[in-house]
């Protein structure tokens, strides 16, 4: 499968793999905030199957596969080890990579993720199956989609496919979580789909600060933004990007 990327950065320390949202793009997920992070280092941004200029397959779309995907995005760039910024989707395939290709991740940015469906505000996916692909006509990715997507065709499939996955939701149990080795960065919304109850327990299991310990930082780090949606995460370029780069450079022994 031809893996659409784009880098953009140069720079010695490790490089920073962006990963888009479910029906999004480059462009709708991170046009924002890429030019940003790009200044210090290298930033490779990918568009997983069957999204914007990468072409579909005769497979269905997993968390699975994309982060093999990626995987094999990396072998052919001959990138060893990159950090990893996904939102929504992207930060469980971000969060995929880092419990299941732990060898190929430095450290990881997840904004918008949980690991498993009991972290989103109930009866948040009820009715999605009744989602139809002429119900996006005119969004920000449907847009992005016709300008960008080989067979601009295939939005149909595309929404049908995706309401294929969130029928089937990744799902991580605690101990998976806790033994992620990766550094991780948690950012939330506070009107994100993600309940915040679950960013702070995820971030507990992940090692996060302990009420009462004043012996120093904990590895990873939880960030959650005033005034954001999910939607809007992508476009708090201000507030994310140098917390992002502190973040990655922090104790990065490739820099």
């Amino acid at each position: 499968m031809d893996i659409y990327h784009e880098t953009h950065g140069k720079g010695d320390c490790r490089p920073l793999v962006l990963i888009h949202g479910a029906l999004s793009g480059i462009g709708t997920s991170f046009g924002t905030i890429l030019p940003s992070l790009a200044k210090t280092r290298r930033v490779i941004a990918v568009e997983l199957q069957a999204h914007c200029h990468t072409p579909d397959v005769d497979r269905p779309l997993t968390v699975e596969h994309f982060a093999a995907d990626v995987v094999e995005l990396l072998d052919r760039l001959d990138v060893g080890r990159a950090d990893v910024f996904g939102w929504s989707m992207g930060a469980a395939v971000a969060l995929r990579l880092g419990t299941h290709h732990a060898d190929r991740v430095g450290r990881l940015v997840l904004a918008s993720v949980s690991f498993d469906e009991d972290g989103l505000h109930p009866g948040l996916l009820d009715g999605i199956q009744d989602l139809q692909p002429e119900h996006l006509h005119g969004s920000e990715f449907h847009e992005e989609y016709l300008r960008t997507a080989p067979d601009p065709a295939g939005w149909a499939t595309l929404v049908t496919k995706m309401k294929v996955l969130d029928a089937n939701l990744p799902r991580w149990t605690p101990d998976q979580v806790r033994t992620l080795a990766a550094p991780t960065m948690i950012v939330l919304g506070d009107a994100d789909i993600v309940q915040p109850e679950h960013a702070v327990h995820m971030f507990r299991l992940l090692g996060g600060a302990v009420p009462g310990d004043l012996t120093g930082l904990p590895a990873c780090r939880l960030a959650i933004l005033p005034g954001t949606t999910h939607t809007t995460i992508p476009q708090r370029a201000d507030w994310l990007a140098p917390m992002i780069d502190e973040f990655l450079t922090e104790s990065n022994p490739d820099h």
